[in-house]
C-alpha cells in the first residue's frame, strides 16, 4: 500500500534538524502508523537503518547484557547480525515494540552522550510500560504521542493540496458560504471520515478500492484485538472489567448523561469497583477523556471534579464500527451522523481536539 502523508513527517525532519537531539520515544496505539511512518522517514533521511522489534525479534533483548553504554549495545547487535552497519552520523537505531523491553531505555542517556547515532523508540500500549520507562530515561529523550489521521490528513489521503484546505478552512473561518458542489463534496467526506475513522490501514484500503469494501472487518478486528492486548497487558488490573468499560462507550455516549456512569456496566457497579480500568485504557491511547470542572475558571486543573467524567473514543471510525447494526445501517444508508443522540459529533469533536493538542475540559 501506498504511504499515507502524515503530519508527524514534518515533526521528524525538524527534530533531526535540532542539533543535538535527544532520542526520540512515538507512544500511541495500535496500527496509528508509527512504525510505517518513522520507516518512510529512516529511509528518505539515513544511510543506514538498523530497526530492531523486540516482539518479532525477542533474541535482540540480550544486547544489553554486556550494558547500555553505546559501544556495548551496537556491539552486540552486530554480534547478533554482522551485515548491519552503524555510520556514525549518517545511522538511525530504531527500537520498536519497546513495550516488550522497556529496560532499553536506559541506553538512551548513553546514546545522547555518545551522539554518534540518532536513535528514536515506538511502542504499542507503551502508556502500560511508560512508567518504567520515563523512571530510567528522564531527561535523555524527546517524548511525542501519535494518534490515527485526523481530517486534515484524511483529505491528503483523498488527494487534497494544501492550497485548497486552506481555501476550505478560510471558507470557514470568514463565514462564507461554501458553493453548492463544494458544499455536497465536503459534506461526504466528511461522512467518510467519520464512518472510516484515521486508522491507517483502513484509510488505505478505502484510497486504493475507492469503496468501503472490507472496511467494517478490518476496524471490528482491530477492536478485538485491543481487548487481546488488554488481557495480555493489563497486569495487576481485572482485564474484564477494562474489556467492559470499554464496550461500554457507545452506550454511555447514547445516555442523556452528563458523566460516565459504572453503574450501566454492571448491577451495583461503584467506581472502586474500575479503579485504574478507565486511566489505563486512556493511557495506552484508546480513548479520550473529557474531566469535567466545578467552575470554569482557572486554574483549569484546579477546579477538575475527578469523579465526573466523559470517555470517548480515540477514532471515531472505531466508534461508529461499534454501533448496533441499526444505527449502522442510519449512518451508512441515511448519512445520519446524529445517531445515539449526536454521540458521532460529539465523539468527533473530543477526537479533533486531542488531536490538535488540546487536553479535554
Amino acid at each position: 500500500m501506498a504511504y499515507l502523508k502524515r503530519k508527524i513527517d514534518e515533526q521528524l525532519l525538524r527534530w533531526k534538524g535540532t542539533p543535538e537531539h535527544s532520542p526520540l520515544i512515538i507512544k500511541g496505539a495500535r496500527q496509528v502508523g508509527k512504525t510505517e511512518s518513522i520507516r518512510h522517514f529512516a529511509g528518505a533521511n539515513y544511510d543506514s537503518v538498523i530497526e530492531i522489534n523486540f516482539v518479532t525479534n525477542p533474541q535482540y533483548k540480550a544486547i544489553a547484557e554486556g550494558g547500555f553504554s553505546a559501544d556495548s549495545i551496537v556491539r552486540v547487535i552486530t554480534r547478533i547480525d554482522p551485515s548491519l552497519r552503524f555510520i556514525p552520523g549518517k545511522t538511525l537505531v530504531f527500537f520498536d515494540e519497546i513495550q516488550a523491553f522497556p529496560e532499553i531505555a536506559t541506553s538512551l542517556k548513553f546514546f545522547r552522550e555518545d551522539g554518534r547515532y540518532d536513535v528514536i523508540c515506538s511502542g504499542s500500549l507503551l502508556g502500560v510500560q511508560y512508567h518504567r520507562i520515563d523512571s530510567i530515561s528522564v531527561g535523555n529523550k524527546t517524548d511525542w504521542k501519535m494518534q490515527s489521521l485526523d481530517f486534515e490528513e484524511f483529505l491528503w489521503s483523498a488527494g487534497y493540496r494544501d492550497d485548497a484546505i486552506r481555501d476550505m478552512l478560510q471558507n470557514m473561518l470568514e463565514g462564507r458560504p461554501f458553493l453548492s458542489a463544494e458544499h455536497d463534496r465536503y459534506t461526504q467526506l466528511f461522512l467518510e471520515y467519520c464512518i472510516l475513522g484515521g486508522m491507517p490501514k483502513v484509510v488505505s484500503t478505502f484510497t486504493e478500492k475507492k469503496n468501503f469494501e472490507g472496511s467494517l472487518d478490518q476496524q471490528r478486528q482491530l477492536l478485538l484485538d485491543y481487548e487481546s492486548d488488554a488481557r495480555k497487558y493489563a497486569e495487576g488490573l481485572d482485564q474484564a472489567r477494562i474489556i467492559a468499560a470499554y464496550r461500554s462507550i457507545p452506550a454511555q455516549l447514547a445516555k442523556e448523561n452528563k458523566k460516565f456512569q459504572y453503574s450501566k456496566l454492571a448491577h451495583g457497579a461503584r467506581a472502586k469497583d474500575y479503579l485504574g480500568c478507565i486511566e489505563w485504557l486512556e493511557d495506552t491511547g484508546l480513548v479520550n477523556i473529557c474531566r469535567c470542572m466545578s467552575f470554569p475558571e482557572l486554574p483549569l486543573k484546579g477546579n477538575v471534579d475527578e469523579g465526573k467524567f466523559k470517555v470517548y473514543f480515540a477514532d471515531t471510525g472505531l466508534l461508529t464500527a461499534s454501533l448496533d447494526d441499526e444505527a449502522q445501517l442510519d449512518v451508512r444508508a441515511n448519512r445520519n451522523l446524529g445517531v445515539y443522540k449526536g454521540a458521532l459529533y460529539e465523539n468527533f469533536t473530543a477526537e479533533a481536539l486531542s488531536k490538535q493538542g488540546y487536553e479535554l475540559l
